[in-house]
């Protein structure tokens, strides 16, 4: 089923983010939101995960299997490891320790095993995040601004980490950075 924003208004305190916004993500594939601060990325990702309501408009097609969202903010749990973290989204399954295990190497997450997540830095939580956010098994996933604060050669291990595990699944990335839409070869949205 194909994701759809239709005619999506959105305000707060009376200054408008999203004025009617009509658009249909195709299902399966990476579509790249882009624009200037301030104009609704963030607010359009937070409607489709149901976590703002909007003033009017709808969105149709979000899929009953449901969805994974990755925040600006890291959000992990400070106390678990970045191997705890990724548990808690990954079925049980006989392959579970080796999916977690090679995702942690591909990004080159290198805390101690027993090492909690506040300890890292901000760069090592966020692509704990990032994996945390693309296994989990959902159909649509929600990344705002996934690649942020990674320098360049952690930004490209980590989106060739993303690449086959976004692949089929109807994705919204948020970004500021046009390589996006290339690495990806997604589509594009403009605010």
């Amino acid at each position: 089923m194909k994701l759809e924003v239709i005619n999506l208004t959105k305000s707060f305190d009376g200054r408008p983010v999203l004025s009617g916004l009509s658009h249909t993500f195709p299902e399966g594939r990476v579509s790249c939101i882009l624009g200037r601060s301030g104009v609704g990325k963030t607010t359009l990702l937070r409607l489709v995960a149901g976590l703002e309501k909007p003033d009017a408009g709808r969105v149709l097609g979000v899929p009953e299997g449901g969805l994974s969202m990755l925040f600006q903010e890291d959000r992990l749990p400070p106390q678990l490891t970045a191997a705890g973290c990724l548990r808690c989204v990954l079925p049980k399954a006989p392959d579970r320790e080796a999916r977690i295990e090679e995702a942690l190497r591909a990004l080159e997450v290198n805390g101690e095993p027993d090492q909690p997540v506040r300890e890292f830095s901000g760069g090592m939580a966020r692509r704990v995040a990032l994996a945390r956010a693309l296994l989990y098994p959902s159909p649509l996933v929600l990344l705002d601004e996934p690649f942020k604060g990674l320098d360049a050669a952690t930004r490209d291990r980590a989106v060739a980490f993303a690449r086959p595990l976004l692949a089929g699944r109807t994705t919204l990335l948020v970004t500021h950075d046009e390589a996006d839409v290339s690495a990806f070869d997604a589509d594009v949205l403009r605010l």
